[in-house]
């Protein structure tokens, strides 16, 4: 009989940043690290909305309650499921409430057995740092996007749209939530961003490569947070980086 191959083991190591910026006083960003549980989270409370910060503290505390236990699909339901339920909550209490919207998006990786789930509503990202070189996992769900999709405006004009900070999915925002999801494989020294878009606004895909290839997640964290606040941060900056390690390396 021929041998066979069999992929590494892995573990992670994770970093994780959020700062309120340089212009709002508020940080409404919240941040799930369960790097035991495989399972991350960014959650961006809707700037300009009523409690944001609620929200996003909501959703981040409904995902830190899933337990480590079942198969990857279960655990993936369960996620979903959770945040459907803070969803159907922050659209009630917005009815009983008179109105108003208590909203947040949200970007949430879960790794399960060499494989990883993203799970996201909204303009917080999912990026992937394989062989140097650098994939953005989500796709962002604003009216910018729409338009570039369909050709309307270049890529280029994304960041002086006029309706840049629109989006057109968020937790809270609706009564049914359409949360768009994407699988795939983990390679030993896959390395992952996840970050609210106060990031993205001031930094560069290429610089995010850059960054994500530093020598330990501590220092691609800090390096990312420290140019984003170096650029004027007009919006709460939140980050977490992951790493894909073969057990034992």
């Amino acid at each position: 009989m021929g041998e066979v191959d069999c992929p590494p083991r892995l573990t992670f190591r994770a970093a994780a940043r959020t700062h309120a910026g340089c212009v709002r006083s508020l940080n409404e960003d919240r941040l799930l690290v369960r790097t035991d549980a495989g399972l991350w989270a960014v959650a961006d409370g809707m700037g300009g909305h009523q409690a944001g910060e609620v929200a996003a503290s909501r959703l981040v505390e409904a995902l830190d309650r899933l337990t480590p236990d079942g198969s990857g699909y279960q655990r993936l339901r369960a996620l979903i499921g959770g945040v459907e339920q803070v969803n159907g909550d922050l659209f009630r209490a917005a009815g009983e409430a008179g109105g108003g919207t208590s909203g947040a998006t949200v970007v949430a990786l879960l790794a399960h057995d060499g494989h990883f789930a993203c799970v996201w509503a909204g303009d917080s990202r999912a990026y992937r740092l394989r062989d140097r070189r650098l994939e953005q996992v989500t796709h962002d769900h604003t009216v910018v996007q729409s338009l570039i999709d369909r050709g309307e405006i270049a890529e280029t004009a994304r960041r002086t749209h006029p309706k840049v900070h629109m989006v057109t999915r968020a937790v809270g925002a609706a009564a049914e939530l359409d949360l768009d999801q994407r699988f795939a494989e983990i390679a030993a020294g896959d390395r992952f961003l996840l970050c609210s878009d106060g990031l993205t606004a001031c930094v560069s895909d290429a610089e995010l490569a850059e960054h994500l290839a530093a020598a330990d997640p501590e220092t691609a964290a800090d390096g990312l947070l420290e140019l984003a606040l170096q650029r004027g941060a007009p919006d709460n900056v939140s980050l977490i980086v992951v790493w894909a390690v073969a057990q034992g390396g």
